[in-house]
């Protein structure tokens, strides 16, 4: 009975603090819902009493009208899932290669020694002065775009990566191979499982660098796409479709992040359930 009644009130406290979290994310959620409607609302108040110019700043109205005309005619959506498509695709091939290039260099302590400084003096590079070059090598097309945007996020996961898989707390190491466990065995067993958090990580980073690769590499070469929509807005004063296509860009990567966070919290639920 007394072990009954135990139960029970853990199961009771275990409720409430769930609850606790429960309400607590729901205050957060309001505040940041509350914070952008009261943005919103004074930038079309200032817009409309000329408190900033209308042509240079638009406006919550504006924006929204042109979104909806451009959606009807299906020109929005066919820049906008061109321009998802491409980051989704560098963001992939990024990500994984940089995974990959930092397995790679682990594999080798001399390799690590050896390409460290060259991968610092690569991140540091602004990638924008890549641009002729892939469009040279690769044509005015889809394949510069792609490689714009895996060129920022390579290296930048390669370089986390590799720092995490050499940061693994060394008494862990020093008890495998106390085991006889080979370095192939360690790797397998201890440090890329205890690497995945910086993965997660690495792929938020990786989010905005990629839409910021392909957009830049839509300023360049590109005919569609969202990149595209935001230079011809200002090459002709229409500043007005920039806006929609930066508020498109906005919430599409945030809706981005809040998945991977979302994998983050299931992966961190299934490892400790």
């Amino acid at each position: 009975m007394k072990s009954y009644l135990k139960r029970k009130a853990v199961s009771s406290a275990h409720e409430r603090y769930l609850q606790k979290l429960w309400f607590t994310q729901l205050q957060v959620w309001s505040t940041q819902l509350a914070i952008l409607v009261i943005f919103l609302w004074i930038w079309e108040v200032a817009a409309n009493r000329q408190w900033i110019d209308p042509f240079l700043f638009s406006s919550p109205s504006r924006i929204w009208s042109l979104a909806v005309q451009m959606t009807l005619t299906g020109e929005l959506l066919h820049h906008t899932w061109l321009t998802l498509w491409e980051t989704i695709v560098g963001f992939l091939i990024g990500t994984l290669a940089g995974i990959a290039v930092a397995i790679l260099i682990w594999a080798s302590p001399f390799l690590s020694r050896v390409l460290e400084p060259y991968l610092v003096m690569l991140n540091s590079m602004p990638k924008v002065a890549l641009g002729p070059l892939f469009i040279v090598t690769m044509g005015a097309g889809f394949g510069s775009v792609l490689a714009m945007a895996i060129s920022i996020t390579v290296i930048i996961t390669t370089i986390v990566i590799h720092h995490r898989f050499q940061s693994v707390d060394q008494s862990y190491l020093i008890v495998a191979r106390s085991f006889g466990a080979t370095r192939s065995q360690i790797f397998r067993k201890i440090i890329f499982p205890a690497s995945i958090p910086d993965m997660i990580a690495a792929l938020k980073v990786n989010v905005g660098l990629a839409w910021v690769g392909v957009i830049v590499g839509e300023f360049l070469v590109s005919k569609a796409g969202l990149g595209y929509l935001i230079i011809y807005g200002f090459q002709v004063f229409h500043l007005t479709l920039v806006m929609v296509s930066l508020w498109i860009v906005a919430i599409i990567s945030a809706v981005m992040y809040q998945f991977i966070d979302w994998l983050e919290h299931r992966w961190i639920h299934h490892r400790y359930s």
